[in-house]
Order: C-alpha cells, then structure tokens, then sequence
C-alpha cells in the first residue's frame, strides 16, 4: 500500500512493502516496530539502529515526538489525495485552529498574547512530558485569539491549549 504523508511544507511517499521494508521516496528501509507497553510509546529499529517515538492520533492528524521534536503528520492514501484535489481540497484557513496537547504534560511556556499576529511555524506553547521539552508550534499563520492555560499547568492529552483565527 501506498501513502502520501506531508510533514510540515514537505510531502514523503511511503510504501509498506511488506511486514520488515518500507520505502520512503523510493529509498528501502528495513524495520521493526513495536508498541512498547501502555503508553503510546513505540520502539523502532530502521536499518539496525534503535529509536523511540511518542504518537499520538488526533482528529486527522498523528503527533509524533522524536528525539525532542513534535511533528504533526498527516498521512493519506495516494487514492484519497487524488480525489480531494480533484473535489479543489477546500482549505480551512479560515476557520479557527485549536492546538490540543498531543500528550499529557505541564505547559512550560506560553511564549504568545491573545490577538498576536503569528506566522506558520511559530513556537506557541512548550509542554514538557516525559522529561522533554516539546515546542508546538502553529501550523499556519494567523492570529492568536484566545489562550486557555498558562505555565505551571497541567494538561491532558487532547485537551485545548490555545486558538488561532
């Protein structure tokens, strides 16, 4: 099966070969992949060496946190890609965006002001789980428009953090 995964402005084909092979923009890899525990915790071994992820589900979207980063990944099959840009993809830039905690934490940082001006990629929050400090950022430009936690807050996985319009 074929995917069409975009991370960030980037887009990655990936292929599931077979149970050990995936291929990434036509490179092959050989892995294993293993939930480790309860957690969303994930053990990979890619071509030999060892890492671990965090990833989480969220609406239409996985957060992903590997080595100390946060990526927001979505991840489609070449088919439905075809047909949402043929259907013209309406984009929700207009609507309001909420940032949801991808994972249970305390919130670090909150380095933006309601009605600040933001650009894509902006850091807007630092959450800290795990013994990591994790900078989510806006996934589009826009204005801050309401925060609901402050540093020192606790927070649950899915649970709003804040909103851009």
């Amino acid at each position: 099966m074929r995917y069409v995964t975009t991370i960030g402005e980037r887009e990655y084909l990936v292929e599931l070969v077979d149970d050990h092979h995936v291929s990434v923009d036509g490179v092959l890899y050989e892995i294993d992949f293993e939930r480790v525990g309860d957690q969303p915790v994930y053990s990979m071994l890619v071509d030999g060496n060892s890492y671990d992820a965090l990833v989480y589900p969220e609406d239409d979207v996985w957060q992903v946190v590997f080595q100390a980063h946060l990526y927001t990944a979505s991840v489609e099959d070449e088919r439905e890609k075809r047909l949402r840009a043929s259907m013209g993809g309406a984009s929700q830039e207009h609507s309001e965006y909420q940032l949801k905690a991808p994972m249970p934490g305390m919130v670090v940082a909150v380095p933006v002001q309601a009605g600040q001006e933001i650009q894509k990629g902006d850091v807007l929050v630092i959450l800290e789980s795990m013994k990591m400090q994790n900078e989510l950022k806006s996934p589009r430009s826009g204005s801050v428009s309401r925060i609901r936690v402050a540093p020192g807050d606790r927070v649950e996985q899915k649970e709003t953090l804040l909103s851009v319009s």
